[in-house]
């Protein structure tokens, strides 16, 4: 599948007056490169859920697994929308990304193997895992793999200039 893409529009309300629209072609650079993101699901009394956890792009959407007894997994089994983020802790300096969408469960085998190559070649052996029973197992665990495609991200350039770009997907 080809990454979509997306209609951008700078926010000024939120941007210096030299801030020009971000290219997604960068910020796809960004979720290609992440180590580390910030998922936030929703519990089912309507509290937020908010945990790191590492991430996959491929084929236009972010993916990520999780046991299915853990939090997250139960969160979105009532309410599959989810926000994503990754970006540095600095104020004036880097850029932050905030992806949203809805997770759908990845079963089919194929995909499943695809992924758990992508997830050794990213993060190294530690990631290794075998496809079983319509997701990953590691060990004595099993995990439920989650895609999701953004329907909207946020881009945050900070330092000189300021700026934030909106880039929605149809």
């Amino acid at each position: 599948m080809i990454d979509k893409q997306p209609r951008a529009r700078l926010d000024t309300r939120y941007s210096d007056g030299t801030a020009a629209v971000a290219d997604w072609s960068e910020a796809l650079k960004i979720l290609v490169g992440a180590e580390l993101f910030w998922i936030s699901t929703v519990r089912p009394d309507g509290h937020p859920h908010v945990t790191p956890l590492p991430a996959v792009w491929s084929g236009g959407a972010l993916h990520f697994c999780t046991g299915p007894q853990e939090r997250k997994a139960r969160n979105l089994a009532a309410n599959p929308h989810v926000v994503l983020t990754t970006g540095v802790n600095t104020w004036n300096e880097g850029y932050d990304l905030v992806v949203e969408g809805e997770a759908v469960r990845v079963v089919d085998d194929g995909r499943l193997r695809e992924l758990a190559a992508a997830w050794e070649g990213k993060y190294g052996e530690f990631w290794r895992f075998e496809v079983r029973n319509g997701g990953f197992q590691h060990g004595a665990g099993h995990a439920f793999v989650f895609s999701v495609a953004p329907r909207t991200v946020f881009g945050f350039g900070k330092g000189e200039p300021f700026s934030q770009t909106r880039w929605r997907f149809d």
